[in-house]
């Protein structure tokens, strides 16, 4: 009769934890990015060619999809931003007991958080 073997741990078998779960957040934030850039790129291709181009963009840019997009967008931008930060400090060997660790991961999801909602209100107020 052959001997069970352990099954080899998997995600069914770990509970998530914030530390995982932020990394994947950060290289899931960097690829939707990354994904964005031609986007932004051909923002300014049209912003470029005049504004009968600019206003047609603009148009299309107006539907709710594509606002929930540039929301994601710039959540994305300011979450990658707030956790490069953080990893910096990791960098020079600061931050890495558990208790940090917790709290600067809270201080990263807050301060992103609020860094998008003070653009989007600073973008629907018309930018003043």
């Amino acid at each position: 009769m052959q001997k069970e073997r352990p099954l080899s741990p998997h995600l069914q078998v770990y509970r998530p934890q914030m530390t995982s779960m932020l990394s994947i957040l950060h290289r899931g934030s960097g690829v939707f990015l990354a994904l964005g850039a031609p986007l932004l790129v051909y923002w300014l291709m049209k912003l470029a060619a005049g504004p009968t181009e600019y206003i047609a963009l603009q148009e299309c840019f107006s539907h709710w999809f594509v606002q929930l997009c540039l929301l994601g967008w710039t959540f994305a931008m300011f979450y990658h931003l707030c956790n490069g930060i953080r990893h910096l400090f990791w960098d020079i060997g600061k931050g890495f007991d558990l208790e940090n660790l917790h709290k600067s991961g809270y201080a990263v999801l807050i301060s992103s958080t609020i860094l998008t909602v003070i653009t989007v209100v600073t973008a629907l107020s018309g930018g003043a």
